[in-house]
């Protein structure tokens, strides 16, 4: 099987201007999501798709692929699938048909080498058409997340059939993160979205799931970072 690996990197960012490139813990941001793709051995081939020439450095200096994105493709507006379909179809030209498509988003510098790979083994072991990553959430539609009704009161989100007293009498809930995206280039140029084909999932711990959106983000992944030094 043949797996090329995408992070894909845009120049806008408003939470956190220069975020994708701004130095964490001694090296960019960008770098860590390459340097694991790099390190992971089922991925052959490892490509960043930017529109900004500073990422694009950052990028080739480590080693990367770089996929010029088209302006339309990289505002906030702009739906990453198509940034996804874009980017498979200018690899695949330049670099060959390919087996596996995988998406380390640049945001998340926490991911281990063992969780990409654990993504592509469960996509082929449950047969499914994408495996996404999740992580324990801190919250629940059935027990402490309200929304508002007709009336103005609130009520939880999801009503569970009985009363409950106790967070773990309701199911278990995840958020996704952004560790790790495993699919084939066919899914994502033949459908639209996470969600409309078979989707499985690996649990990364809250220790590896950190998703940088603005500086709070930031300064907490460079904590954990040097905390393991």
């Amino acid at each position: 099987m043949k797996y090329f690996a995408f992070i894909f990197a845009r120049g806008g960012s408003k939470g956190l201007p220069g975020k994708n490139i701004k130095p964490l813990a001694g090296k960019p941001l960008l770098q860590y999501s390459i340097e694991t793709a790099q390190a992971s051995p089922s991925v052959e081939q490892v490509f960043v798709s930017t529109d900004d020439p500073a990422i694009a450095a950052v990028a080739a200096d480590a080693g990367a692929i770089v996929i010029d994105r088209p302006a339309e493709l990289a505002t906030d507006k702009s739906p990453e699938w198509l940034s996804w379909r874009h980017a498979i179809e200018w690899a695949a030209e330049h670099y060959g048909d390919f087996d596996g498509f995988i998406s380390l988003p640049a945001t998340s510098p926490l991911r281990s080498v063992d969780d990409v790979e654990s993504a592509i083994t469960k996509l082929h072991s449950q047969d499914a058409d994408i495996c996404i990553s999740v992580t324990p959430s801190s919250r629940s539609p059935y027990f402490n997340m309200v929304k508002g009704n007709d009336q103005g009161l609130v009520e939880l989100v999801i009503q569970p059939e009985q009363d409950v007293a106790r967070r773990q009498d309701v199911p278990e809930v995840f958020d996704i993160t952004t560790v790790v995206y495993a699919t084939t280039p066919e899914f994502v140029l033949n459908h639209y979205g996470l969600f409309s084909g078979k989707v499985t999932s690996i649990e990364v711990p809250k220790s590896r799931a950190v998703d940088i959106d603005d500086i709070y983000d930031f300064r907490f992944a460079e904590a954990i970072l040097q905390s393991e030094r």
